[in-house]
């Protein structure tokens, strides 16, 4: 599936999905979203996600996910008001890095607005050496996993 140009993609090649609310903040003076808040939409959907479902504790936990790497391809301008829906899908699934990809799209459009990928490496909160996957994590991001 990653092989495809990413703005031949649509929602059915995404596994998880959260409603995300623009803000009057996010739009810039050219009266769409400011690219470096879709970086802020990337990480709202990987994080909810990882609270939801994987049980990650960004307080207290001993592990976290470092962001190493992000990036992404702009198609269609998205602006205040309106709520979006971000997708998410895991490319790989490694022993100590996650590497997701995230496409945002209009309400009722089947085309994304935009594409990225974002990648974790999971570290020890105290030493930061890198370490494996938490398993309630891993469990979590399985399920989100499509073929190469």
């Amino acid at each position: 599936m990653t092989a495809r140009d990413p703005r031949d993609q649509t929602r059915a090649d995404y596994r998880h999905f959260l409603a995300i609310a623009t803000r009057w903040m996010d739009n810039d003076t050219y009266g769409h979203v400011n690219n470096v808040t879709y970086y802020s939409y990337f990480d709202t959907i990987v994080n909810e996600h990882l609270i939801r479902e994987g049980g990650l504790d960004i307080r207290e936990g001993r592990y976290v996910g470092l962001v190493v790497e992000t990036s992404c391809r702009f198609f269609k301008p998205l602006s205040f008001p309106e709520t979006i829906d971000a997708g998410m899908r895991v490319v790989k699934l490694g022993r100590s890095s996650v590497v997701y990809e995230i496409a945002l799209f209009r309400k009722d459009d089947a085309r994304a607005a935009a594409a990225g990928r974002f990648v974790h490496v999971w570290v020890d909160r105290e030493s930061s050496a890198p370490t494996d996957v938490p398993a309630r994590i891993r469990q979590a991001l399985t399920r989100l996993v499509v073929p190469a």
